[in-house]
């Protein structure tokens, strides 16, 4: 017997449904889809990266549910975050706007930044100068830009940008990392508003572990932005090859 146009209409209109339930459901419990927008955590992540971001890494909290529904506090199935991990959370001073950094510091450590140096618990984390990042110019030039790899006491390692000899935030103070909150840095030095600078500052502060969203896992795609939205012919060419399905460490 054929099936009437009206039975197949509903019939479309109710695998719309499920499949739309079923994105919803991903995107709240298991991973959302993040983009980069800014330069801080260069060279691990480039501008016009996008992301999946694993929400289940440390549990839930408000901000792991679409629109940041207030339905309850703190977390629930909680699990601290590793030293060294990246991740996406809310910034405290403006818990609309998501950011992306690495954690350092952990509830009890105290962190320092002494000459560029990194120190966590009075030991200077070790790293090791290696080659210049080449970044091609507009006007057709190089800039070299000074790269470090630093690993941290738990064997997590990484590169890191100095652009600038005494920068903003290369000499801190101590801080003490409160219970429930971490310390949060961008790879990129001296182009980062992280945790070295206070709220009221503009700056990030502690992060509270209720602010996480979750852990930044792979790069599924990116644009290096010259190709317009209107210009299909160019982009292919805008496509970052190499970093396609790129872990993040």
């Amino acid at each position: 017997m054929k099936q009437t146009g009206r039975s197949s209409f509903f019939e479309t209109v109710r695998t719309v449904i499920y499949a739309v339930l079923i994105a919803i459901v991903i995107r709240s419990v298991l991973f959302e889809p993040f983009n980069i927008p800014s330069g801080s955590m260069r060279p691990t992540l480039e501008v016009g990266d996008y992301l999946f971001v694993s929400k289940f890494s440390y549990g839930y909290s408000r901000y792991s549910l679409p629109f940041g529904l207030d339905l309850f506090d703190g977390r629930i199935m909680e699990s601290m975050p590793e030293r060294g991990d990246v991740v996406v959370f809310r910034k405290p001073s403006e818990p609309d706007v998501d950011y992306i950094k690495r954690i350092v510091g952990l509830p009890g450590d105290r962190i320092q930044v002494t000459d560029g140096v990194l120190i966590i618990n009075g030991e200077p984390v070790p790293r090791e100068r290696i080659e210049d990042y080449i970044e091609p110019q507009p006007n057709g030039g190089m800039r070299r830009i000074e790269q470090w790899r630093e690993t941290l006491p738990n064997g997590v390692s990484y590169v890191t940008f100095n652009t600038r000899d005494n920068g903003q935030a290369d000499n801190t103070g101590a801080y003490e990392v409160p219970a429930g909150k971490y310390f949060a840095m961008g790879d990129n030095r001296d182009d980062s508003i992280d945790s070295r600078f206070p709220p009221e500052f503009g700056g990030v502060g502690f992060v509270p572990a209720e602010n996480l969203i979750g852990r930044a896992d792979l790069i599924f795609f990116s644009s290096d932005g010259s190709a317009g939205l209107f210009e299909p012919w160019n982009w292919f060419g805008a496509i970052r090859y190499e970093r396609l399905m790129q872990v993040i460490h």
